[in-house]
């Protein structure tokens, strides 16, 4: 099997509900993408720009999508979705057809992320995600969400920010 994308490469694992929108998001076959009752008022990828801006001082980190986007859209059409900035940095996600979709479905998030880890091997990462129940010990590289604002609520700006300092930091270009 060919080596994944991303080895020694600083990641970003990114969920898309409850981190670049309100996690209320629902798929209907004819209606498309809604959100519920809770997420009224919202707008799907709403957060973007803001992660845009996060992201910029880091012009070599790239994205593993690590949202349920992927089994349900497929790859594809789960990464079309981001605009452009966001799109050009996808390059994968924890979820690929060669993999079980049953077994992977049963993991944690918190484990389908850590299993792409060990085999993409990145020299940086960090997971920003509403799902909780992470390690302890990754804690560091773990972002927790609000679910409803997203990375926009400010105290996960700012640990956005600092988790991205402290692990993609000394990738920045001068």
């Amino acid at each position: 099997m060919k080596s994944p994308k991303g080895r020694g490469a600083s990641v970003l694992y990114l969920d898309y509900d409850g981190v670049l929108h309100h996690e209320d998001v629902w798929r209907h076959p004819r209606r498309g993408l809604y959100f519920g009752a809770e997420g009224a008022g919202h707008t799907l990828f709403e957060n973007a720009p803001l992660l845009e801006q996060l992201l910029a001082p880091y012009p070599d980190a790239v994205i593993v999508l690590s949202t349920s986007w992927v089994r349900s859209l497929r790859y594809s059409h789960a990464a079309a979705r981001l605009p452009l900035s966001l799109r050009e940095r996808v390059i994968g996600a924890t979820f690929h057809t060669r993999m079980n979709a049953n077994a992977f479905d049963s993991l944690t998030r918190a484990n389908q992320v850590l299993d792409d880890v060990a085999r993409r091997e990145p020299a940086a990462w960090v997971a920003v995600d509403d799902a909780l129940g992470w390690p302890t010990e990754v804690l560091s590289h773990f972002v927790p969400s609000d679910p409803a604002a997203g990375i926009a609520a400010p105290s996960v700006t700012k640990d956005l920010e600092s988790k991205l300092r402290l692990h993609f930091g000394s990738k920045l270009r001068a």
